[in-house]
């Protein structure tokens, strides 16, 4: 695609956040859109963001774990950049309409003190820049229509990111196997998923460590003082008003989100 073609996908898809109006999908009009090319559009979506005042704070992976895949039909992971904007304190409720088709999703955070610059990172690398870790929910959101998405949609769309709320208390790394790090995911007071962490490419460590080759591999790295979302090991779970959803992570406390 010619950079005049990524800045029209770009704007679009920046103009569909404002305006909490999806479009179509980028791969049924653009057939041979490339991983790269939408990448390159995610990056003018973020331009505008910033444009408007806000500022990245950190990275995300997503399509991480099998159930997320297989609901999306999404094969790989995708990978995000988070903004001040998309931030929500714990116990303050999420207005429902300033989202599109939100849905919720239950993972660890990663709270870095060292730079990530892939390749070549390993899980080890990880273990030592983390500063630490928290249990969080992410809600994404699709400005693809009814979130019929590939790879380069989802890419082009900044990994279908929408908010996130942090909790519980920070915790180190050190003496914590988050693959075997139990969580129970409850929707409105009832168990709706339970898993571990290895759910998460054998352990959400080993996903932070391809999020910053991926992302390496771009020119970009993880900065030291960024939030960095591992991806969900919880089903996709839709969210309407009045919603609230509770994860509790073994060894790291718990997280609560609510909608309005």
């Amino acid at each position: 695609m010619n950079p005049q073609d990524i800045r029209k996908r770009g704007d679009e898809l920046f103009d569909a956040l404002v305006a909490r109006r999806a479009v179509a999908p980028l791969t049924d009009r653009i057939p041979d859109i490339s991983l790269d090319d939408a990448y390159r559009i995610q990056l003018r979506m973020i331009e505008r963001r910033i444009d408007k005042g806000e500022t990245v704070i950190g990275k995300k992976i997503g399509v991480t774990s099998k159930a997320v895949q297989n609901m999306l039909k999404v094969y790989q992971p995708d990978f995000g950049q988070l903004l001040s904007g998309m931030v929500y304190s714990e116990g303050e409720a999420i207005p429902v309409d300033t989202l599109i088709a939100p849905k919720a999703e239950a993972e660890v955070a990663f709270i870095l003190k060292a730079d990530l610059n892939g390749p070549g990172i390993t899980a080890a690398d990880v273990l030592r820049a983390t500063d630490y870790v928290l249990p969080c929910f992410e809600i994404v959101d699709s400005r693809i229509q009814d979130w019929k998405i590939k790879i380069q949609d989802t890419v082009a769309d900044n990994a279908s990111c929408g908010v996130f709320v942090l909790g519980g208390t920070p915790r180190s790394l050190r003496g914590l196997d988050l693959s075997v790090a139990g969580m129970v995911v409850e929707k409105n007071g009832d168990i709706v998923s339970t898993a571990a962490g290895a759910a998460v490419q054998g352990s959400p460590v080993n996903a932070v460590a391809w999020l910053a080759n991926t992302l390496g591999a771009l020119g970009i790295p993880l900065k030291a003082g960024e939030v960095i979302l591992s991806g969900s090991q919880s089903p996709l779970m839709p969210v309407v008003a009045g919603d609230s959803f509770h994860c509790s992570v073994g060894g790291l406390g718990s997280c609560s989100v609510r909608f309005a």
